[in-house]
């Protein structure tokens, strides 16, 4: 199978420097954004159920809410079968 539209033309060459990427340095100074808030019937050990992918429909535990403002959730596994996962808060009640 070909690649739809039109293939992305790249040349190689000798004796230029290439560019920098600025985009590199630059978030060095960045500040982090501020982690999601939860929503407030959400704690450490309450029972979720999931709303949408492979799960749904099946309660989960929350564990804990990851750096990236996603929940950590598991079934257990050795109980319902879900394996610990990482879920946006908006597909768990």
């Amino acid at each position: 199978m070909g690649k739809a539209g039109q293939a992305r033309q790249v040349f190689k060459t000798f004796g230029k420097t290439s560019k920098r990427r600025s985009g590199a340095l630059k978030t060095e100074g960045k500040q982090q954004a501020a982690l999601t808030k939860l929503k407030k019937n959400i704690a450490p050990g309450s029972v979720l159920i999931l709303l949408a992918g492979r799960f749904r429909g099946r309660r989960v535990v929350f564990l804990k809410q990851l750096q990236s403002g996603l929940l950590l959730v598991t079934g257990p596994y050795a109980v319902n079968g879900v394996p610990l996962r990482r879920v946006n808060q908006r597909f768990c009640i």
